[in-house]
């Protein structure tokens, strides 16, 4: 939300998620909504900056609560139980930045993430989702653990991205772009993901990238934004 998300979160909500994942959040003491904003169900807030950290919001009789695996050692995903009336399942919250791991900051991260939870990492009733600060482009800058080897290791048990899935896109191709770095319209990468087991793929309803011209202003993402049936 590139921050102030207190100033930022009604736009969101007009679009009723159940859902929300918000990296750059600020910390619960300074996240101080408007009293005619939405109130969310549950919340969970990680970070070292107080102004920039990442948030998980629940709303509409949404829940979670915070596997019992959870590491700060990797920092930025974390692993939630959700559930709602005759719904339940796994969700790694990703936001990849951690600067201070020598093994790298970002889509290094992500792989930590799969690795150390990989028995929360389910066939079924499983997501991932968040700003995974990676791309296929960049495989050669990440020859250790790259985008690519995240994408495969999920595809071993039929995981996969719903954007790709959903437009039949491969990684690194992509039309559709998350991220426009100083929010100049020339400068477009696609790094936010959500991935669903096989099970959850076959229910997307709608797969949509927020309008540039409607979400520039607030951020330099845009909202991914996934329904399934």
């Amino acid at each position: 939300c590139n921050m102030a998300f207190r100033k930022k979160a009604a736009f969101i909500l007009k679009m009723n998620p159940d859902i929300l994942i918000v990296p750059e959040c600020e910390n619960p003491e300074r996240l101080l909504f408007p009293k005619d904003t939405k109130k969310p169900d549950s919340a969970f807030w990680a970070g070292v900056n107080p102004h920039k950290g990442i948030g998980i919001f629940a709303y509409n009789n949404f829940s979670f609560k915070i596997d019992k695996n959870y590491t700060e050692e990797i920092k930025y995903v974390i692993p939630l139980i959700v559930k709602a009336p005759g719904i339940k399942f796994s969700l790694l919250a990703i936001w990849a930045n951690n600067p201070k791991d020598p093994d790298g900051c970002y889509v290094e991260q992500v792989w930590k993430g799969i690795q150390h939870y990989k028995k929360l990492i389910k066939k079924k009733n499983t997501i991932l989702a968040g700003d995974f600060n990676s791309n296929k482009i960049w495989d050669a800058e990440h020859r250790k653990w790259s985008h690519s080897s995240v994408v495969n290791e999920l595809g071993k048990k039929g995981i996969t991205s719903a954007y790709h899935h959903h437009y039949q896109e491969d990684h690194g191709t992509e039309k559709g772009n998350t991220l426009y770095m100083y929010r100049h319209g020339n400068k477009p990468y696609h790094i936010d993901y959500c991935f669903l087991s096989s099970d959850l793929t076959q229910k997307i309803s709608t797969v949509e990238i927020g309008a540039f011209d409607r979400w520039i202003k607030y951020s330099d993402h845009l909202p991914l934004i996934i329904e399934i049936d």
